[in-house]
């Protein structure tokens, strides 16, 4: 192309202020696309005259997208970058595009709760709110305005950091950079996915598969047990040595699976999902699905 196309500082900023309303459309099925393509389109209107163009932009921008928001900035300047190269004419893909962004979501999430929720805001909060305590109107103030401006600066900066550094990464297209960054992004990602299954998917089968007698010595035996405190105390002690809490022993479904490989049936549910995804179902239905069969399974004593 003849004349580049150039994102300027304002439309960098116009791009940071809409991003702090990120959540503002936050959804179950794709959770805060909404909220980045809205972000995105000061940008999209700079870079792509055409109408056909900027539809086909913004489609791949609304793909799903969930992280920190305040951490969404220096993804939201690397996409800059490579959506600027892309209008002029380099070879960037919407897999490129989609896999970075995805890459990096899951790690700097990771970073952004810690660091703004769990340290920077309950400090602020506490100078605050000791203030306000002593009767200084200052203290909320003080919390709204420094709160706000350490955001601010942040989401500033680092969407800046993020645009010089994929503008870097998308020059250098023929040393394959980009390709690389795009598959340890994507790596990375299904690596923090693998780590999220064990943690919030549970699956519990609770048909009985065997109840099995224990001999005498292996469970505790409540009838011999002094009465008061010193009984519970004594079965507390035996229940920690190991003793059974009652002569049948009941092993579940679900614990022989847990024996085998733990958390393989949530592993295999995910998998599933993800299989449905691919074949472009709808995740919202997926989710009434899992509801429906869930309860349906609890009715009948499966789950």
């Amino acid at each position: 192309m003849s004349n580049k196309i150039t994102l300027s500082k304002k439309d960098r900023m116009l791009v940071a202020w809409r991003s702090t309303f990120l959540q503002g459309s936050w959804n179950f099925e794709r959770m805060q696309n909404g909220g980045w393509a809205y972000s995105m389109i000061p940008a999209i209107k700079k870079l792509y005259p055409e109408k056909e163009q900027r539809s086909a932009a913004l489609k791949r921008h609304m793909e799903f997208f969930n992280t920190h928001p305040y951490v969404a900035s220096p993804i939201l300047g690397v996409t800059l970058a490579l959506e600027e190269e892309r209008a002029n004419g380099q070879p960037i893909d919407d897999a490129a595009i989609q896999g970075v962004k995805i890459g990096m979501m899951g790690p700097l999430a990771g970073v952004g709760d810690p660091v703004f929720w769990f340290t920077v805001r309950p400090m602020l909060g506490a100078l605050g709110a000791s203030l306000a305590l002593a009767g200084n109107i200052l203290g909320p103030i003080i919390f709204f305005v420094v709160w706000n401006l350490l955001r601010w600066g942040f989401m500033v900066y680092t969407q800046e950091f993020g645009y010089r550094a994929g503008s870097q990464i998308a020059d250098d297209l023929s040393g394959g950079i980009l390709q690389k960054v795009t598959k340890v992004a994507s790596i990375l990602g299904m690596f923090v996915l693998g780590a999220l299954v064990q943690r919030w998917v549970s699956i519990n089968f609770k048909p009985i598969v065997s109840k099995v007698e224990l001999s005498p010595g292996a469970y505790i035996d409540w009838e011999s047990l002094p009465a008061g405190s010193e009984g519970i105390r004594m079965a507390i002690e035996q229940f920690n040595s190991g003793l059974a809490l009652s002569n049948i022993k009941v092993t579940t479904l679900q614990e022989n699976l847990d024996s085998l490989i733990p958390g393989l049936t949530a592993l295999l549910l995910t998998l599933l999902c993800c299989r449905l995804l691919k074949k472009k179902v709808s995740p919202l239905l997926i989710i009434i699905s899992l509801f429906i069969l869930g309860i349906l399974a609890h009715v009948v004593g499966i789950l």
